[in-house]
């Protein structure tokens, strides 16, 4: 996500930030090798990284190429045509999106598409097929009006998210959601499908099914889930956490809007599964970090059969919080599991972070790297090889 404007900071800084746009480097949403290993978030500026030292070796532009403010925390890779996917963003009264391709080994960008919008709806990710890109355009979005004066007054970003149809926080909105369905060949807007009105941070995956797309994302009910996000909620002894279900939509490509069902119930959130190579497929399996009621942290992790709906989790001992669960297959694998399941593991009782390796099959813990430093809670990550570093998740 975008960083906050510091409120501490003086008026002048505050200013010069709103003006220039100059976002603070704070890239920990993932990483990226294009040109070079880049750990990214969702302001201009990456930061390189050394893959052997693990020092940082100075900034790269993430807009380089593009007319647009930033560009989104999750890029996708298509390995059949072996480009990166994704989305720049520039802000004015409302906002344009911008989809576009760039080459891996040159980092060239080229724009595919653009959606302009009058107001500013709130993206983190998006859905990719061999055919469509898929933006989720929700009724919950940035007043940029807010963001502007609020650099100036000590607000924050959070403090700008609002829902366009009444601007009343905290309640589902009455205008609906849009996929936004665009040709990747074409350049151009296949369809806008409306739906009932969600919010939504991370998708999982997209395919083609007949005259459908099937997108699954984590769906949550409004901008709660943004804005509850704050250090006095989430430290409280009672944090109020919005949930937010593995829903799958059917987007019509004809006509006719899109519909839901949920195929499994939270608190759950950073979906993962077999990436690149069902990208854009028919996938049966899905990992999740879930949350225990109460809990502001994920406590377990999450295999969940997409076919025969069921599933199967893990648990750390004591007082520990799992991250994101990223999946890596087994080299010359025979099945869809067949591979393991890579995390971070804080131990709030031992004070540090491990690295759990779990089988991919049955959720259960095959090694663990015990960790000397407590690692700040992370978001997402990749496993490369060593000569191999074709991206583990969007």
């Amino acid at each position: 996500m975008l960083p906050g404007t510091p409120p501490d900071r003086p008026v002048w800084t505050r200013l010069r930030h709103s003006l220039t746009g100059a976002f603070q480097d704070n890239p920990s949403i993932g990483v990226v090798d294009a040109g070079g290993i880049t750990a990214i978030t969702e302001s201009p500026a990456g930061i390189r990284v050394d893959p052997d030292s693990l020092e940082t070796t100075g900034r790269r532009d993430l807009t380089t190429g593009l007319d647009a403010d930033f560009t989104l925390g999750h890029p996708h890779y298509d390995p059949d045509r072996d480009v990166f996917v994704n989305f720049a963003v520039s802000y004015g009264r409302g906002a344009t999106y911008t989809l576009f391709e760039r080459d891996p080994q040159t980092a060239t960008a080229d724009p595919i598409c653009e959606l302009p919008f009058d107001d500013a709806p709130y993206a983190h990710s998006f859905a990719l097929t061999e055919q469509f890109a898929v933006f989720a355009a929700i009724p919950y979005g940035l007043d940029t009006t807010q963001l502007l004066t609020g650099a100036l007054s000590g607000g924050t970003f959070v403090d700008a998210v609002t829902d366009f149809e009444d601007g009343i926080a905290g309640q589902t909105a009455t205008r609906d959601a849009q996929f936004v369905v665009i040709d990747r060949e074409r350049g151009e807007v296949h369809r806008e499908v409306p739906a009932d009105p969600f919010f939504v941070f991370h998708h999982a995956n997209a395919y083609r099914d007949g005259d459908e797309l099937v997108v699954d994302l984590i769906a949550y009910d409004d901008e709660r889930a943004m804005t509850r996000l704050t250090l006095d909620n989430l430290a409280s002894d009672a944090p109020d956490v919005p949930t937010g279900d593995l829903v799958r939509y059917r987007v019509p490509l004809t006509e006719g809007r899109a519909s839901y069902e949920t195929l499994y119930e939270g608190q759950v959130e950073f979906p993962t599964f077999d990436y690149p190579d069902r990208l854009g497929s028919s996938y049966r399996y899905c990992y999740l970090a879930a949350n225990a009621d109460g809990s502001s942290l994920p406590t377990r992790l999450v295999k969940y059969d997409l076919d025969e709906r069921t599933a199967t989790s893990w648990a750390p001992d004591g007082t520990a919080f799992p991250g994101e669960p990223l999946f890596e297959k087994a080299p010359g694998a025979d099945r869809e599991d067949a591979g393991v399941i890579v995390t971070t593991v804080l131990d709030a009782d031992a004070e540090r972070t491990d690295l759990v390796v779990l089988d991919a099959g049955d959720m259960t813990q095959i090694a663990r790297a015990t960790g000397v430093h407590r690692l700040p809670f992370g978001f997402h990550g990749q496993f490369y090889r060593d000569g191999n570093r074709v991206r583990s998740m969007a």
